[in-house]
């Protein structure tokens, strides 16, 4: 195991072309990481800098204490798990999870002692003479996993490994990376584009915006404090309302009749253009003591459990989720109220949450 440090870390391919823009964070010894955002931002770039498959063009990048800018990915002592499994045809499971072992030269005794523990830990005991033909693909991902740990090596990078299973598969597969995590607390980043992934998975997450880190934290601290318009809005599911406002005084204008309240902290500097964000699991049905939101009911998602309720809102749209099984008529209107320290402030030109 070891930690791996990233200091300035910067990524251009021209001169006008720059697609990491300086990431700094140390990922501690055991931690697992999840390097989280939509497709382009940057997250598999920086995985494979860390690898040693991309070289860095500014910065430093350490594993183990030991400066790895130029040493190649063989010699980083680091493992990797891929989204495509990239598993050799021919060979079967047992070739496949120690053949790097033994292009290495390692005893017999050793590999195959490495490769049944690992067997053991991702329950395939009972497949290491199949290929990989005869396997689902979530049986062919844990082989994947299982050459990588066979390697012991001092850290796990997760290429979004998840991204070409089935819905139940990934579950399961999240399941037992957790699993897999608690027993050999081997220092791990996961990247993958699904926030929810990211936040069952993640000791700290990195969300990652057009090249920047916008936000690294602990998963419940980034759902309930987000620092910018993009993290509230990329993390958590559905995403959070946003209602364009202008600024009135001691409050917001957002249409419809509807103005909300200025924290006192914030009313000193609030721009005019001030956006009001609310999550939808924090929108409760009714007149309340909080600020008040009556919109036309539009469309409604049954999931079940409870139910998506969409409606218009002056010019924009509102999402509300309800528990059980919402019965609103389209047209409809109905009366929310936000929970009592629900609401988020932001600068509408910069994105940047507003804080005292």
């Amino acid at each position: 195991m070891a930690e791996i440090q990233l200091r300035d870390v910067k990524k251009n391919y021209t001169k006008d072309i720059r697609v990491i823009h300086g990431v700094t964070t140390t990922i501690a010894d055991g931690e697992f990481i999840v390097i989280v955002g939509p497709s382009g931002c940057g997250k598999s770039t920086l995985l494979r800098m860390i690898a040693g498959l991309e070289q860095i063009s500014e910065g430093e990048i350490t594993i183990g204490g030991k400066v790895v800018n130029n040493v190649e990915p063989k010699d980083r002592n680091i493992a990797m798990v891929f989204q495509n499994y990239a598993l050799y045809p021919h060979m079967t499971v047992y070739e496949n999870m120690s053949y790097g072992l033994r292009i290495r030269r390692m005893p017999p005794e050793e590999i195959r002692k490495r490769v049944e523990r690992a067997a053991k830990i991702l329950e395939l005991g009972a497949m290491l003479e199949r290929k990989p033909r005869a396997l689902s693909g979530g049986q062919r991902q844990r082989v994947a996993m299982g050459r990588a740990i066979v390697r012991e090596p001092a850290a796990f990078l997760f290429d979004e490994p998840l991204s070409n299973l089935d819905a139940k598969l990934r579950v399961q597969m999240r399941l037992e990376i957790q699993k897999l995590h608690r027993e050999l607390r081997t220092t791990s980043i996961f990247v993958t584009h699904d926030q929810v992934e990211a936040m069952t998975l993640a000791d700290r997450m990195i969300v990652m915006n057009a090249g920047v880190a916008e936000q690294i934290g602990r998963p419940i601290d980034v759902y309930d404090d987000p620092n910018t318009l993009f993290v509230a809005g990329f993390i958590g599911s559905p995403a959070m309302n946003f209602l364009p406002g202008k600024r009135n005084g001691a409050t917001v204008d957002i249409g419809g009749g509807i103005s909300v309240p200025l924290p006192v902290e914030l009313q000193a500097s609030a721009p005019e253009a001030v956006t009001v964000g609310v999550r939808p699991e924090h929108l409760l049905p009714g007149p309340g003591s909080g600020p008040q939101f009556r919109f036309t009911v539009d469309t409604i998602e049954a999931l079940g459990a409870d139910s998506l309720v969409h409606g218009q809102l002056g010019e924009g749209i509102l999402i509300a989720r309800v528990e059980g099984h919402a019965t609103p008529a389209p047209g409809a209107e109905l009366v929310f109220h936000a929970r009592p320290g629900k609401l988020f402030f932001f600068d509408t030109a910069s994105g940047k949450r507003l804080r005292a």
